[in-house]
């Protein structure tokens, strides 16, 4: 008996089921344990140059204008509440830096800092300021930091925190996007209720 096919149609042609295609196995996607090694560096870099930051306002180390001098910083750029609003920003330097590098409460705390920037980089801007750091005006630093911070809104901790195991450490994008919202808003209030218009230097 001849073991040469009977049909010369190819299957499939006439409407016959083709023969399943195989694919090759491809390994599952797993979470990455270096991933949590960039997280880990990300948030030492940006909470602690936030730490460092709020230090200088709040104790005055490191050569930092203390209370004072950066409520007088302050009130050059036209807001009012100057000491208060200082104690806000040089406290919420501190803790929401601490935080993000403990990854504790990482998507608001990390949201916070974006909104200290965001009012910087508008203050900045607003006084003709362009984008390098060799410009006195320039936004550069102040827009790599709330970028990072921006960043860890949205990814989370990381498995290497504190918060581990937490709902917002397991699905950290809707709650970034939450938390986004209100650094943002936050920090737009700040920067359009509490400025006044610009004193002007005799």
């Amino acid at each position: 008996m001849s073991e040469q096919p009977t049909s010369v149609f190819t299957p499939g042609s006439l409407g016959e089921p083709a023969p399943p295609t195989t694919r090759p196995t491809r390994r599952p996607l797993q979470w990455n344990p270096a991933t949590d090694l960039g997280l880990l560096i990300l948030r030492f870099a940006i909470g602690g140059t936030f730490v460092a930051h709020g230090m200088q306002k709040v104790f005055g180390l490191w050569n930092g204008p203390g209370i004072g001098g950066f409520a007088q910083v302050l009130a050059g750029f036209g807001f009012r509440e100057t000491i208060a609003l200082s104690w806000v920003t040089g406290i919420t330097e501190l803790v929401a830096g601490g935080f993000v590098v403990l990854g504790v409460g990482t998507p608001l705390a990390a949201a916070g800092l974006v909104s200290i920037m965001l009012n910087v980089v508008l203050l900045k801007l607003g006084a003709g300021g362009g984008f390098f750091a060799t410009s006195p005006t320039g936004v550069e630093l102040e827009a790599v930091l709330g970028l990072g911070a921006a960043a860890l809104v949205f990814t989370g901790a990381g498995h290497v925190a504190l918060e581990r195991g937490r709902t917002w450490n397991r699905r950290p994008a809707p709650w970034g996007v939450l938390a986004m919202i209100i650094g943002v808003t936050a920090g737009l209030l700040v920067f359009f209720l509490l400025r006044g218009p610009v004193p002007v230097a005799p």
